[in-house]
């Protein structure tokens, strides 16, 4: 492994290597151990369960907290008041409590006002939510930009409820306070940055919201000690107002960000799924696409649609970047979306794991991917000549290997990076960016 000056190991060198030697299913445990730790936290889009969430991240990676006051305008949208929640239940008259925030943060619906009320049931009916069609789960809800009050319950516990008086109680606060997000930047040979972001606003819900966390933290300790092509910034942000705060607040970075991915989603067993940016063609959609042609696993790509997560904000009119979305199974396409059925069972080590070395692919792709200009183009130069064909070994990996030197020797006119040539050629991009590396050494291409 070539290292620099400081002793730190090459981009190239490391990310190759670390995809050769490092035991992604030790790496998903870790993430999946993470997610165990953030699975009991209330969280929401302001709150000490967002901050509390941030602070156990940094066990991981040292990020900062940002806190932005509520009130401040961002874009068409104000921060809101900070919720805070401390209990909440719903009692029977003999003192039972029929529903208990204590023992599912879900209970309650997310960013309810305080009440402390006895009421009929007739009342009641109203503030409750359940899912009919699955009754031992408990719906996600959320008001967040209106104020109201409610429970979440599953069906079930909604079927045993009698005629007569409960008391309603929620402890919880909505004042002026702050937003808080995490936020992470790796410095990189060049201030061109690539952006990882990921929504920190659910509460107990582990594949949508835990798993895009815990991955974008192993993701940044990974990359925090290389030295890199382009710099790297990682973003924990509440979902839509986060994103977009972060961006009003930040207008003076936004044309250092080359590329750009959301994670979400990404500790379920389902195959992969990625979503374009609204550019369809930008350079991490190639890359990511190209990684998932050559996964082994099932996968799916989808265009840009104007909904989902906070690609939307990164890829709206005015903004315009070119951020994707890396996912498992889809938001909404899963039956336990959104519901207490998120849990623990539902994300596994193993497709954590999966997901990081999907990402570690594309971030490879991404730092080696260049275009060259081949220094000898007419006809084929003598590679024997120049002893590349003494440095490959048995014979059907020479022949690998001296294929995509064919392909880049051809394709390498200025106009093609290696990604184009990797994707029309149909070999893998680590083939043919080692074939480009060794044609370089041999003086026979100079890279644009």
């Amino acid at each position: 492994m070539r290292v620099t000056t400081n002793g730190r190991s090459t981009a190239d060198a490391f990310l190759a290597d670390l995809l050769k030697e490092i035991d992604f299913r030790e790496e998903g445990k870790t993430a999946y151990g993470i997610i165990q730790r953030l699975y009991p936290l209330c969280r929401s889009i302001t709150g000490n369960g967002v901050r509390r969430s941030l602070r156990l991240l940094r066990e991981t990676v040292p990020l900062a907290l940002r806190e932005v006051m509520s009130d401040t305008p961002v874009f068409d949208w104000t921060v809101p008041d900070e919720w805070n929640i401390r209990d909440a239940y719903i009692m029977n008259q003999t003192g039972e409590r029929l529903v208990d925030f204590r023992k599912s943060n879900l209970h309650v619906l997310n960013y309810s006002v305080p009440v402390n009320r006895t009421m009929s049931l007739e009342e009641l009916r109203p503030h409750l939510f359940t899912i009919p069609d699955a009754p031992d789960w408990i719906p996600y809800r959320t008001s967040y930009y209106q104020k109201n009050w409610g429970f979440c319950l599953t069906q079930r516990q909604l079927d045993q409820f009698e005629e007569g008086e409960y008391h309603v109680y929620i402890d919880s606060t909505l004042h002026p306070g702050h937003l808080t997000y995490g936020e992470f930047r790796i410095q990189g040979e060049t201030d061109e940055e690539v952006l990882i972001s990921c929504h920190s606003c659910h509460p107990s819900l582990c594949n949508d919201n835990l798993s895009g966390m815990a991955i974008a933290a192993r993701l940044a300790a990974l990359l925090e000690n290389v030295s890199l092509r382009y710099s790297y910034r990682f973003l924990w942000v509440p979902g839509t107002i986060g994103s977009i705060t972060w961006l009003a607040l930040n207008e003076a970075i936004l044309p250092r960000i080359k590329h750009g991915l959301v994670l979400s989603c990404v500790g379920d067993r389902g195959g992969f799924t990625y979503k374009r940016s609204r550019r369809g063609d930008a350079e991490v959609d190639r890359a990511v696409e190209h990684m998932l042609t050559h996964s082994g696993h099932e996968t799916n790509v989808l265009d840009f649609a104007p909904y989902g997560y906070d690609e939307r904000q990164y890829c709206s009119p005015g903004i315009d970047l070119p951020v994707g979305c890396f996912m498992r199974t889809p938001n909404g396409c899963y039956p336990e979306y959104h519901t207490s059925a998120d849990d623990l069972s539902l994300v596994t080590p193993s497709a954590l794991g999966e997901s990081l070395a999907g990402l570690l692919r594309v971030v490879r792709i991404l730092e080696e991917n260049q275009s060259y200009v081949n220094l000898n183009p007419k006809c084929e130069p003598q590679l024997g000549r120049r002893g590349l064909y003494r440095q490959i070994g048995g014979l059907k990996e020479a022949m690998g290997v001296e294929t995509a030197m064919l392909w880049v020797l051809n394709l390498s006119d200025g106009e093609h990076d290696l990604l184009d040539i990797a994707v029309r050629s149909g070999i893998s991009f680590p083939s043919v960016s080692e074939a480009a590396k060794l044609l370089q050494e041999a003086g026979l291409l100079t890279a644009v």
